[in-house]
């Protein structure tokens, strides 16, 4: 039998095992890593894989834990991590819900708001999810909102901080983007590539961003219109409404001030999405000790969940690292190019394809788990088809914002029936995220049939 089908064929094998494994409850990083040396010795054995090929692996992986862009990462989610220690999410969450609760849906209105706004200043998705799930939900309950519509919003506006910026999904999807897209473009002779920086992709993913908002903010105003016994009006006390201005300013203003300094330096180009976000780490703990909630112990604690998430990550990331060299060295590069290549429809036809096979794999995979598996092996192909990397990469984390949303592993879905009360029923929060699932899909449908959504911002920031 052909050496050539005999890798390729192993190289989906080895693709559909890691699926299996992770159903059976295996650790993700260790599965990658597991299942693709059990393969690559099967593949040695039978002449098609050379192990030196893991030769190129330390240097690889200590080139992303040395990379610059990539320090912004702990960075980031120190920022968020030291913010939600602060208590500054649940100060806007009580306040815009005064300011909206005279209206029908007043209350699903300021959690959407609210958790835009989190997005924009922590993008930490559990830390969000389970702030709103303590202050909001048992507000929206005791004023009467079906369980549903109360769960399903906190969860989609709690998912945004996967897509707003400052998104670290975004900023390992630049890295990864970047370094393909320069091989890419040598691969055809253009020696000076356009680079395909973070900032491209935090200015691409603002309109989205505002998209997925006024989508969701659309969905609770029909809510309201069709269906007012869903989420009735909260009215303010007559004594709270003369210092309800002030209170709002001194909510609003300290994380708009830090979103300002953070994204605007990055948009503007007068810091790197590093030094931005280091800005951002010194400004999350100066509005702590504002509110007096700076000591030892709060930046220790943030510290240490810092650390946590950020090795969990860089942990999937060597998974991921082995996987792709044993998937990509068997030929299971060249098999994904054929099959992409020769789609009817083109180029179109294939990003399409690739956003389905997410888009199903966010039911059982985690958003970081997609994108180190699936973006090295797909993004060569589609950017060789000359895919915009700006468009695909937002697309890409539009799509893998429904990975925190869809059972049986939606971790936002998780984070809720965590704090949610014992009285609230499991089958409400699925049933309560369908609809939001939906209007992502319709989302990604607009950005699918309109790039310039995606793409004007970054061309008009570069002029």
């Amino acid at each position: 039998m052909d050496p050539v089908l005999i890798g390729e064929l192993l190289a989906a094998l080895m693709f559909f095992g890691v699926i299996g494994f992770l159903l059976l409850g295996f650790p993700v990083a260790f599965t990658l890593a597991g299942v693709s040396l059990m393969f690559g010795m099967v593949g040695m054995s039978l002449g098609v894989f050379d192990p030196s090929n893991f030769g190129s692996l330390p240097n690889r992986y200590i080139g992303f834990m040395t990379s610059e862009v990539l320090v912004a990462v702990p960075l980031f989610i120190f920022m968020g991590v030291m913010l939600e220690r602060s208590q500054i999410a649940e100060q806007l969450l009580l306040t815009m819900g005064k300011m909206f609760g005279n209206l029908r849906g007043g209350l699903g209105i300021s959690v959407v708001l609210v958790g835009a706004m989190l997005a924009a200043s922590t993008g930490v998705v559990g830390a969000t999810v389970v702030t709103m799930g303590l202050i909001s939900l048992p507000a929206m309950l005791r004023a009467g909102y079906d369980p549903k519509l109360a769960t399903g919003v906190i969860c989609a506006s709690g998912t945004l901080g996967q897509i707003i910026p400052p998104s670290t999904v975004l900023i390992f999807m630049g890295d990864m983007l970047s370094g393909i897209n320069s091989q890419v473009q040598m691969a055809k002779g253009n020696f000076a590539p356009t680079p395909v920086s973070v900032g491209d992709l935090f200015a691409g993913a603002l309109l989205p961003g505002v998209l997925l908002v006024m989508l969701y903010l659309s969905y609770v105003v029909f809510k309201a219109i069709t269906d007012p016994q869903s989420c009735p009006a909260t009215p303010v006390p007559a004594d709270e409404k003369g210092t309800l201005l002030r209170e709002v300013s001194v909510a609003l203003l300290p994380p708009m001030m830090l979103i300002l300094a953070v994204l605007g330096s990055i948009l503007g180009g007068i810091a790197t999405p590093t030094e931005a976000a280091s800005v951002g780490a010194v400004g999350a703990m100066v509005l702590a000790a504002l509110r007096s909630r700076l000591s030892f112990g709060i930046v220790r604690e943030t510290a240490i969940a810092t650390a946590t998430i950020t090795s969990m990550v860089f942990v999937i990331l060597l998974g991921a690292s082995v996987f792709s060299v044993v998937f990509r060295m068997m030929g299971g590069d060249n098999l994904v190019h054929e099959f992409l290549s020769n789609l009817p429809g083109g180029r179109l036809a294939a990003v399409a394809v690739v956003m389905m096979i997410m888009f199903f794999l966010g039911f059982i995979l985690d958003t970081f788990e997609i994108i180190f598996i699936v973006i090295p092996i797909t993004a060569p192909v589609l950017l060789a088809l000359d895919v915009d990397p700006v468009w695909l990469g937002v697309l890409v984390g539009v799509n893998l914002q429904t990975s925190f949303l869809t059972p049986p592993f939606g971790f936002a879905l998780f984070y809720l029936r965590g704090v949610a009360p014992d009285t609230l029923p499991t089958s409400a929060i699925y049933k309560g995220i369908m609809p939001f699932v939906a209007l992502q899909v319709i989302a990604i449908a607009i950005l699918f049939a309109f790039p310039e959504i995606v793409t004007w911002l970054p061309r008009l920031i570069a002029g």
